[in-house]
């Protein structure tokens, strides 16, 4: 059986829709950064998902974002020395450490995601909280299903709801 790119699959179009739309958050991001230069845009990330998650260890950090430690490592440092997180040591390992988002974090979390919600009310401006809910949930899912397949331990999404 060819390919016939006439009939491609859904799935891939997907995919690239998907693709389209990080790079358009990516740009928004990187037009941000360069009008207010400071903390690099990864490890704002990092620090946003260290909020919603909680206190983690950088190994579990790696993890979950699908990248190497030492590229957390980097990124701990730089929020660390802006005074954007909280080590400890692990008290089951002392070698290990801690990592949370500090109360200065945290404001600095709320001042970007101020601006980041301002930009997708721009953006979305015509659509309802229920379109926004029904795309984030469904996204949610598959997310979960594509950290699945790619052997994360988060269980796929239970689609049945």
């Amino acid at each position: 059986m060819g390919f016939d790119n006439t009939d491609e699959d859904v799935r891939v179009e997907l995919m690239r829709e998907l693709k389209t739309a990080s790079q358009l958050q990516h740009a928004w991001i990187m037009q941000t950064w360069q009008s207010e230069p400071g903390l690099h845009p990864a490890a704002a990330m990092l620090l946003s998902d260290l909020a919603k998650n909680g206190e983690t260890r950088p190994s579990e950090l790696a993890k979950r974002r699908f990248v190497d430690l030492s590229v957390v490592s980097r990124q701990i440092a730089q929020l660390s020395a802006a005074g954007l997180v909280d080590r400890r040591p692990a008290p089951e390992d002392g070698r290990a450490s801690l990592v949370s988002v500090s109360e200065k974090g945290r404001a600095e979390l709320a001042r970007w995601r101020a601006g980041y919600v301002e930009f997708m009310e721009k953006a979305l401006g015509g659509w309802d909280d229920e379109r926004v809910t029904d795309l984030t949930t469904r996204l949610a899912e598959m997310n979960a299903d594509l950290r699945h397949a790619l052997g994360s331990d988060a269980p796929p999404a239970d689609t049945n709801k």
